[in-house]
C-alpha cells in the first residue's frame, strides 16, 4: 500500500515544491489550499501522483473533511506537512496593526496549523495502536520561519505566529515520542515566492551585502529537499530538531 503525504499550502511556492518533490519519492502527495480544484486541474494533470483537496485550515469543518476524505480513500496517513501560511495583507508598524488581521494571520498559520496537526496526530496513533498497517512510520514536519526569531516590526502578526509555530514544534515533539511519531520543524530564510515578491530588491541587496553566508537567494526546492531529509527517517532520533534552510542567516555572525 502506498504511502500518503499531506502539504498544506501545496498549490504553489514552498509547498507545491515540497509536494513534488514527495510525490517524486514513495509518497502519494494530498495537497491542499483555499483555491477551487478546477485552479488546480492543470497541476494535477501533469503529476499523476499529486491529489488536490480543497482546505482553508483556519476552518474547523475543513479541516475535519480534509482528514475523513484522505482517511476514507486512502485508509492512512503517513506525513503531514504543515506549510498553509500567509503574511499580513498589509504591512503596518505594530502601533497600528489591527486586530483583523492579527486575527486572520494567527487562525491560519497557527491555529489551524495547531489543530489539524491534533487531529492527524490522533489518527496516526489510533493507527499504530490497532496495528492497522504494518510498518508505519508517521512523521508530522512543520514550515516555520526565521521570523520566529527575527523582529520585523511592520508584520509583527506574522513573526508571532511563526513563533508559535516553533513552540508548536517542540510540544508535538515531546507528546508523540512516546508514540513513535517524530516531530521537525524545517525553518526558511529568504526564499523567492510570492510572499516575498514585493520584497526581493530589498532582500536581495540585504543578501549581496553579507547577510547569508551563502550569497543567493533561496528557492522553494531548497526547503523541499530539507523536508525530504527528515521525512525519509534518517534523522527520526533527532526528533524535535529544527532544520534551517535559511543560507546560514541563523550563525548571526559579526
Amino acid at each position: 500500500m502506498q504511502k500518503i503525504a499531506v502539504v498544506t499550502g501545496g498549490r504553489r511556492g514552498i509547498g507545491l515544491a515540497i509536494a513534488q518533490k514527495l510525490a517524486s519519492e514513495e509518497y502519494k502527495t494530498i495537497i491542499c489550499a483555499t483555491a477551487d480544484k478546477a485552479e488546480t486541474s492543470e497541476l494535477l494533470k501533469e503529476n499523476p501522483t499529486l491529489e488536490y483537496i480543497k482546505c482553508d485550515v483556519s476552518n474547523y469543518d475543513d479541516r475535519e473533511s480534509l482528514v475523513a476524505e484522505t482517511i476514507n480513500k486512502h485508509g492512512r496517513i503517513d506525513c503531514l506537512v504543515n506549510c498553509a501560511g500567509v503574511a499580513p495583507l498589509e504591512r503596518k508598524d505594530i502601533l497600528e496593526m489591527s486586530g483583523e488581521s492579527f486575527d486572520r494571520v494567527m487562525n491560519i498559520n497557527l491555529k489551524g496549523t495547531f489543530f489539524l496537526t491534533q487531529a492527524i496526530a490522533n489518527h496516526m496513533i489510533k493507527t499504530i495502536k490497532e496495528n492497522i498497517i504494518e510498518n508505519y512510520k508517521p512523521r508530522i514536519v512543520n514550515i516555520g520561519s526565521i521570523s520566529a526569531y527575527t523582529s520585523s516590526v511592520n508584520r509583527g502578526e506574522y513573526c508571532i505566529s511563526k513563533a508559535g509555530v516553533s513552540m508548536m514544534t517542540s510540544l508535538f515533539a515531546d507528546r508523540l515520542a512516546s508514540e513513535n511519531i517524530p516531530v521537525f520543524e524545517v525553518r526558511p530564510g529568504i526564499i523567492q515566492t510570492d510572499m516575498t515578491s514585493g520584497v526581493l530588491e530589498k532582500y536581495q541587496a540585504l543578501i549581496d551585502g553579507g547577510l547569508t553566508p551563502i550569497k543567493r537567494m533561496g528557492q522553494p526546492q531548497d526547503v523541499a529537499d530539507c523536508v525530504w531529509a527528515v521525512v525519509s527517517g534518517l534523522l527520526d532520533f533527532a526528533t524535535g530538531q529544527v532544520i534551517n534552510a535559511d543560507g546560514g542567516f541563523h550563525l548571526r555572525r559579526l
